[in-house]
């Protein structure tokens, strides 16, 4: 798990760490990769992309299809 996103998560939202595979997911966006994610609900998908926009510079573009479509 990458320090930075590990600090990021202590200190702006307040967990000591990462759930089930947030931390691969986070990791493989930090280092500029894609990922399709799918976890059920409460499993902790915001923070999957909340931590790695706020560690890369730019904007973080997330596609979130309801299922009304």
């Amino acid at each position: 798990m990458s320090t930075p996103a590990l600090e990021l998560l202590r200190r702006v939202f307040g967990f000591a760490g990462f759930r089930g595979q947030q931390a691969a997911v986070v990791d493989q966006l930090v280092a500029g990769g894609d990922c399709l994610v799918l976890m059920p609900t409460g499993a902790g998908k915001s923070l999957c992309y909340q931590v790695p926009a706020l560690l890369r510079e730019g904007t973080g573009i997330v596609v979130s299809p309801l299922i009304a479509l």
